[in-house]
């Protein structure tokens, strides 16, 4: 006979939480392993179980085989069964089965979705009360289950539990949790999810204060095997310090503070988070053309770039002193008057400017010319810098006849 015969068939029974646990449990144990079988039967008895009323009771037994007292232990007195993820084997192949047992379940009874989500968020709540191979085992399952998206990954909130982070079970759990989340999808995928619920700033938070640094978080996760992930969160950190240094550069510019003020703080900013010159450069430039209320009119706005940008020269002087950086800014100055259309006719002018400034010097000036210009208002800016370009090569030829001469 199965257990659903007991019920009558017009109401869902209302028990108290203690009976639709023995019901469940009961069910399970008529079931075994097979969890398929476990499938069907909860699919079953959501038809006559009220769910909706005792959707922790469920989960509870679903993970941990019986209901939870707070701190994560299974009471002694009450029924329990071996048919759940902490009894299971501690293997991916086997998570990823019991993943499907909870998807079809909340496919089945969307209502569920909720509970399911406050469920997992309190299990990590409680990691401290279960043992290395139980963590181990929600461990996998929540990262296919944020993989195929029945949990959303706001649920690693949780994580950020000053206890579990001091002592260092927040971080030993996210290595597997995000083990079978990469296996199951990939690094990009992850990211996604991450950024959609403002998560992606917040991974080194898995570590106690002092130990936030993304030195540390690349060693601790690159070790356990997850280099993707150390990769992430650098870049992440790298994206944040950038955005950072922009946003401080612009404050102390409207506030008029020295350039040698100024470049001290870009430069302390370079070495602290290894962002490369030819990146500043391009910061510099963005950060100074947007300090200005430019004019509308084409025939001004040149005159009122160069005067803007003349003043500015000694700042973005000190940022370009590789090639590579010199290039870039070229880059940047060839795109911003092709996005401004404004300053179409402004751009010769702007490298002359520099040019005469010492911003900018002729041999990355003539490499642009020749193959290393984008092609962003390419044949307007070629023409516009023939002349110049022509009057470059003929001083370098005069200067090395010169040296000739002096030898």
């Amino acid at each position: 006979m199965n257990i659903l015969d007991f019920f009558p068939s017009d109401e869902k029974e209302r028990f108290d939480p203690t009976q639709f646990q023995d019901c469940i449990i009961q069910g399970l144990t008529e079931t075994g392993t097979d969890l398929e079988a476990v499938a069907k039967f909860l699919d079953a008895s959501g038809a006559k179980l009220d769910y909706r009323r005792y959707a922790e009771t469920l989960f509870d037994i679903l993970v941990a085989g019986g209901m939870l007292a707070p701190g994560g232990t299974l009471a002694d007195d009450m029924m329990r069964t071996d048919v759940c993820v902490f009894a299971a084997q501690e293997d991916l192949e086997t998570m990823q089965a019991f993943a499907q047992v909870f998807n079809k379940l909340i496919r089945r009874y969307k209502y569920l979705e909720k509970g399911f989500e406050d469920e997992v968020k309190k299990l990590l709540l409680f990691l401290k009360g279960f043992s290395e191979s139980e963590r181990n085992k929600l461990a996998m399952l929540t990262g296919v289950l944020l993989a195929n998206g029945t949990l959303n990954a706001s649920i690693l909130n949780s994580l950020y539990n000053e206890n579990l982070v001091k002592e260092g079970v927040s971080a030993a759990f996210a290595v597997k949790l995000f083990k079978s989340w990469i296996n199951e999808k990939d690094i990009n995928a992850v990211a996604a999810s991450l950024r959609k619920v403002s998560m992606d700033n917040r991974l080194m938070e898995l570590f106690p204060a002092n130990k936030q640094s993304v030195e540390h978080f690349t060693k601790y996760f690159t070790e356990a095997g997850l280099k993707e992930l150390s990769e992430y969160v650098r870049n992440q950190q790298t994206i944040g310090a950038r955005k950072e240094l922009q946003k401080e550069l612009q404050e102390q510019m409207s506030r008029g503070d020295p350039f040698k003020d100024i470049i001290l703080y870009v430069k302390e900013e370079m070495k602290k988070n290894n962002i490369p010159e030819p990146v500043v450069i391009g910061i510099v430039w963005s950060s100074v053309m947007s300090t200005v209320e430019w004019n509308k009119k084409e025939e001004l706005v040149a005159e009122q770039a160069i005067k803007h940008l003349k003043q500015y020269s000694p700042l973005l002087a000190a940022f370009t002193t590789q090639g590579q950086s010199e290039l870039t800014l070229l880059l940047k100055i060839q795109e911003y008057c092709y996005d401004n259309i404004h300053f179409m006719k402004a751009f010769q002018k702007i490298v002359v400017l520099f040019y005469k400034a010492e911003v900018l010097s002729e041999e990355p000036i003539l490499k642009w010319y020749k193959d290393a210009h984008v092609a962003k208002g390419k044949s307007v800016f070629l023409e516009q810098m023939k002349k110049f370009v022509e009057w470059l090569k003929n001083a370098e030829e005069e200067s090395e006849s010169e040296a000739e001469e002096g030898d």
